[in-house]
């Protein structure tokens, strides 16, 4: 009886020691799994971040819920899923909804975004300039130009609302569609209307984008006056977006309210890193961060 006593006691220990490394396991920063919601302009970006990760750590598994700003905001706030990549920061409203519940949240920009306008190879017009896009986004345009964007719902459309200072968008002049590539494919077929659209998107879209790619074009955009270089149109080159040049930037966040050390941290701490800058650097965006390199010369 006492050996039974004995043998059953070093079990119980065994089994509590396992229970133990395997909670630890779940909260580490390399391995278990996360959920991450990501705003769908940015869908491209973050599948080449976690496919270099997963090649050095294979035990961590991503859950991605892409989908339209104004959807995966109010999933976070309701502390369904606790990591997010998007293009804005919280605001204090939104902080303070996770503040009340006693977490941290911390907010990493780790990318550089442009958006671009595009229009038809058959549209004799190679540029615009800010104020006219704002004129058309306020419904008071001349120059019988119309904007089309992805959806109703997307960041995009947000960032252009609050650049012109409206709550709505007009009833004429400016139209949304489904998606990033339907703008793309409308574009390449209408030569009288000028789209919206991520420059990641455009560097790395879908297979049905790049079928029109060819029949469309950069507009170079003239910022507005008093700005930084406002007499020269700049394209969204990935030079122009570093350099801050190119007047439609608009950053890339990882916002982790994990309130602990798990994979959600452990992939933030990644995309600002060396190796994470460096991918955004290949995808054609800018970097948070430029590392710079040192070389040894010898005679």
């Amino acid at each position: 009886m006492k050996y039974q006593g004995l043998i059953l006691l070093l079990l119980v220990t065994f089994c509590a020691c396992k229970d133990k490394d395997k909670k630890e396991v779940e909260v580490s920063r390399t391995i278990g799994e996360v959920s991450i919601l990501v705003d769908e302009s940015f869908n491209n970006v973050v599948d080449d971040q976690i496919s270099v990760f997963n090649s050095d750590y294979p035990d961590a598994h991503f859950n991605i819920i892409a989908g339209e700003e104004s959807k995966i905001v109010p999933t976070f706030l309701n502390d369904s899923v606790r990591v997010m990549i998007l293009s804005r920061m919280l605001t204090s409203k939104e902080e303070k909804i996770y503040a009340n519940r006693g977490i941290p949240v911390r907010a990493s920009r780790f990318a550089i975004d442009g958006i671009a306008l595009i229009s038809s190879k058959e549209n004799p017009d190679s540029t615009i300039t800010v104020e006219e896009v704002i004129s058309i986004l306020k419904g008071t345009g001349t120059g019988g130009k119309s904007l089309v964007f992805d959806n109703a719902y997307s960041s995009t459309v947000r960032y252009f609302k609050e650049l012109a200072g409206i709550n709505s968008l007009p009833k004429a002049g400016v139209y949304t569609l489904n998606s990033n590539d339907d703008v793309i494919e409308y574009i390449g077929l209408h030569k009288n209307y000028i789209g919206v659209v991520g420059v990641n998107w455009l560097l790395q879209g879908d297979a049905k984008g790049k079928e029109y790619m060819q029949q469309v074009k950069l507009l170079g955009v003239r910022n507005l006056k008093g700005k930084k270089d406002d007499r020269i149109f700049y394209k969204p080159t990935q030079n122009h977006l570093i350099s801050g040049k190119y007047p439609f930037l608009r950053n890339i966040y990882i916002i982790n309210g994990e309130g602990k050390q798990g994979l959600g941290t452990g992939f933030a701490n990644w995309l600002v890193s060396q190796r994470g800058q460096l991918i955004v650097l290949k995808s054609g965006l800018g970097p948070h961060k430029l590392t710079s390199r040192e070389f040894n010369l010898k005679n």
